[in-house]
């Protein structure tokens, strides 16, 4: 089939605009920058657009390390999304975040298209681990941990489900984070119980699947078939 056809279907945008993403040069066939849209190619020719394979996917599954400053949001009139920073590659896809990362953090996002896949692994009753690397103002202490373990009852009388924290530097004011559940500002809140405040947090890792330490902040990929499979079996 002709070339932007082949791109119309496989990024699900419209024929013109495949036409516009081969004349700019971000396609290529075999290695080599395409830019006649007419050009015949089959299932057999390695397409890329942006370097990364071209094939029809029914839904798409990204891993972002979101950068500070940008808002885990699909739209925001004023800040940059994590959607803004991987749309231009799936410009007819309706993607956004399943699950959220507060302004300030950094680190994992789960950005999507697939609404049944992101309702199931947010909700309440799978218990999808989350794993975060925590900087506080203050150093750890075993009232925290065994509080975090027994489950948290917050300020306003919400109880959380138990959690594990545990130390990862010497002096206690780097540590480890494991959440199976989301409430809202959660890891703040739960040590704001305890007087301590949170300088960073970094989220490292969503069910067993760790975020790929070679993404710098703003970097993204997509997530293998075996990665989602890992997230969706929890």
């Amino acid at each position: 089939m002709r070339l932007d056809k082949y791109m119309a279907e496989s990024t699900q945008c419209t024929r013109s605009e495949s036409r516009d993403l081969i004349r700019s040069g971000r396609v290529s066939v075999n290695g080599a920058v395409c830019k006649h849209p007419e050009r015949q190619v089959s299932e057999l020719d390695d397409i890329r657009l942006d370097g990364r394979s071209s094939t029809h996917q029914d839904f798409v599954y990204l891993m972002l390390n979101k950068p500070e400053g940008v808002v885990s949001a699909s739209t925001d009139r004023r800040d940059t999304t994590v959607v803004d920073l991987v749309q231009a590659a799936y410009p007819r896809r309706e993607l956004f975040p399943a699950g959220r990362l507060d302004k300030t953090s950094t680190g994992f996002v789960l950005i999507t298209d697939d609404g049944a896949f992101a309702h199931d692994i947010l909700a309440p009753k799978r218990h999808v681990p989350k794993t975060y690397r925590v900087t506080l103002d203050t150093p750890l202490t075993p009232e925290m941990a065994q509080g975090f373990a027994a489950g948290v009852t917050l300020a306003d009388g919400t109880r959380l489900s138990p959690a594990e924290v545990t130390a990862l530097s010497a002096d206690g004011r780097t540590v480890r984070v494991v959440l199976h559940q989301g409430v809202y500002h959660q890891i703040k809140r739960m040590f704001g119980v305890y007087g301590a405040g949170v300088n960073a947090l970094h989220r490292e890792a969503i069910g067993g699947v760790v975020l790929d330490d070679t993404l710098a902040p703003g970097q993204w990929r997509e997530l293998t078939a075996g990665e989602v499979a890992q997230i969706a079996a929890r």
